[in-house]
C-alpha cells in the first residue's frame, strides 16, 4: 500500500480508501440488506492489508452502512483508521438538526468521535441553505467539544459552486469530489482539484471507476487497451490517472467483494504520485476520446428545447442515453432514465408537437430520437 501525507494534518493516509456505499448485500424478508458477516470481513481485510481510511454516510444502504461500519471497527480496528461520515444536509431544516444528526450518527457508529465529519453532496443551493443556518458555528462547536476532529464537504455541482464552497470556510480538512478520466472536465473539474491543492485542502476522490463502469469497458475501448505496449487492466488505468495527482490524498473504492478488494490492493501497491509518463497520459486521452466517440446524440445540453409542453425532460433523456451508450451498458441499468419514467418525464410522453425541433441549435431530429429511445427502453 502506498501512503501520502493528508495535507498538513499531520498523518499519512492510504491511497486506497474503503468506501462503504456498496457493501455486500443479501435478501432478507423480501428486502435487500447488507450481508453483515461478509461486509465486516471485507472491511477488516482491507484494514489488515493497509487501508487506513473508511468512508460512510447517513443514507448509505438505507441507513444501515453506519451501523455495520461501527461493528466492523470493533476489536481494535477503530484505532487503525481515520473514520469519515457525512451530515445529510437535505435533512437539515433548522440549525439544531445538525447537532441532532451528528449525535445520532455517533450512536449508530458507536464511536465517541469522527476523524472527519463532512457536509454531504453540497451544491450551490445547499450552500446557501447551510450559510443561512450558520453551519460554521455548528462545525466549530463540534470541533471544540471533540465530537469531530476535522471538517470537509463532498460535492456535486459545477466548478464555480465548488470554488465558492472551497473558499467559504478557512478550516476545511478535505474536499471530496467525483473525478475520473471521463469526468475531469465536469463538476469540480481538474481546475477545482488543483485550486483545492493550492488552498491546502486535500482531495478525496469518489467514483474513480464511474460506479464500476470503467472497470468493464466496451469492446472497442478494451481493444485499445489491449493494443497498448504498457499493459494495465482497465481498473489500473483508471486508478493510475487519479493517483498521479499530488493533490489527491485518498481514492475511495466502493468494493462489494473480496475479489474486488484484492484486485484493488494489488493495483494500489504500485501507484505513486507522478508515475505516469507523457505517453501514458496521451494514451488515457485516447481512451477518453474513444469513450466520447461512442455517444450517438450530438446534444450540447443548451436546454433551448425545454420547457416541453408535455414536460418531457429532453436534455436529461439524451444525456442518460448518451452515457448509457458510451459506457456500453444496457438500458435496463439506466437508473436516471428509470427515475424519469417514474416521474412521467420520459420519452414516451412526447406527442410530436415539434416545438423542440424549432428551437434546437443543432437541428437534431428530436421527435425521432425520442421515439427510438422509448422503443429501445421498452424492448
Amino acid at each position: 500500500m502506498q501512503y501520502v501525507p493528508f495535507g498538513k494534518l499531520g498523518f499519512d493516509v492510504s491511497r486506497l480508501g474503503m468506501g462503504c456505499m456498496r457493501l455486500p448485500t443479501m435478501q432478507q424478508d423480501g428486502k435487500t440488506v447488507i450481508d453483515r458477516e461478509a461486509a465486516i470481513s471485507l472491511i477488516r481485510r482491507g484494514i489488515d492489508r493497509g487501508v487506513n481510511y473508511v468512508d460512510t454516510a447517513y443514507g448509505y444502504h438505507d441507513g444501515e452502512s453506519e451501523i455495520v461500519v461501527g461493528q466492523a471497527l470493533k476489536d481494535g480496528y477503530r484505532e487503525k483508521v481515520r473514520l469519515t461520515s457525512k451530515l445529510p444536509v437535505w435533512l437539515v431544516k433548522e440549525a439544531k438538526d445538525m447537532n441532532r444528526l451528528l449525535d445520532e450518527q455517533l450512536k449508530k457508529l458507536d464511536v465517541p468521535y469522527l476523524d472527519f465529519y463532512i457536509l454531504h453532496a453540497m451544491n450551490k443551493d445547499r450552500m446557501e441553505q447551510m450559510r443561512a443556518l450558520h453551519y460554521q458555528d455548528f462545525l466549530k462547536e463540534a470541533l471544540a467539544d471533540g465530537r469531530i476532529r476535522h471538517t470537509g464537504f463532498s460535492f456535486h455541482d459545477d466548478k464555480e459552486a465548488f470554488l465558492d464552497i472551497l473558499h467559504d470556510y478557512d478550516n476545511w480538512g478535505l474536499a471530496q469530489i467525483q473525478f475520473n478520466y471521463l469526468d475531469d472536465d465536469k463538476q469540480a473539474t481538474e481546475d477545482g482539484l488543483i485550486a483545492a491543492g493550492k488552498a491546502g485542502v486535500p482531495i478525496v476522490i469518489m467514483e474513480p471507476l464511474r460506479g464500476g463502469a470503467l472497470a468493464n469497458p466496451p469492446q472497442d475501448v478494451q481493444q485499445l487497451m489491449d493494443s497498448c505496449e504498457v499493459k494495465r487492466s482497465a481498473v489500473e488505468w483508471a486508478f493510475s490517472y487519479i493517483a498521479d495527482y499530488a493533490e489527491v490524498a485518498t481514492i475511495l473504492s466502493g468494493m462489494s467483494s473480496q475479489e474486488q478488494l484484492d484486485e484493488n490492493l494489488a493495483v494500489f501497491d504500485r501507484l505513486t504520485v507522478g508515475s505516469l509518463t507523457d505517453a501514458d497520459k496521451a494514451f488515457i486521452k485516447e481512451l477518453k476520446k474513444t469513450y466520447l466517440a461512442r455517444m450517438p446524440i450530438g446534444c450540447t445540453g443548451c436546454r433551448y428545447c425545454v420547457p416541453c409542453p408535455n414536460d418531457v425532460h429532453i436534455p436529461n433523456i439524451f444525456h442518460a442515453y448518451n452515457e448509457n451508450t458510451m459506457l456500453g451498458q444496457e438500458w435496463k441499468y439506466s437508473w436516471n432514465y428509470k427515475n424519469m419514467v417514474g416521474d412521467g418525464h420520459d420519452a414516451s410522453k412526447c406527442v410530436g408537437c415539434g416545438a423542440c425541433e424549432g428551437a434546437c441549435p443543432q437541428s437534431l431530429p428530436i421527435i425521432d430520437l425520442l421515439a427510438k429511445i422509448d422503443a429501445e427502453f421498452k424492448k
